[in-house]
């Protein structure tokens, strides 16, 4: 049995929010909570939240002992780009990608 939650349009860099994910895939939900507290990084906002999520879905929906829960998998996929544009010297315009992520977590119980 398996609990999911997704983050949409979250306005972050896919590339950004892997590297928090990365540190907590595998591990317990405490140590992913504790982790995630603890890491200066923009996404472990995010990623907290949909922890927390995810951990009230499976306890709630499918009646899983919240002390047996891991993270099974974690990642983030690029979701729309808004792009706008700079303007530069001799009428010139730059693009600037504006990346948006969808995140995506699940959870397992421990055997």
């Amino acid at each position: 049995m398996e609990a999911r939650a997704y983050l949409k349009h979250v306005r972050i860099s896919p590339r950004k929010v892997q590297i928090v994910c990365d540190l907590i895939r595998g591990k317990d939900m405490g140590a992913a909570a504790a982790i995630l507290m603890n890491t200066p990084k923009a996404a472990s906002e995010h990623l907290t939240k949909l922890l927390k999520s995810a951990a009230a879905n499976a306890e709630n929906n499918f009646e899983m002992d919240p002390a047996k829960l891991y993270i099974s998998e974690v990642f983030a996929t690029g979701g729309p780009i808004m792009k706008r544009v700079q303007p530069r010297a001799h009428g010139r315009a730059y693009r600037i990608n504006k990346r948006t992520s969808h995140i995506t977590l699940v959870l397992k119980e421990k055997e």
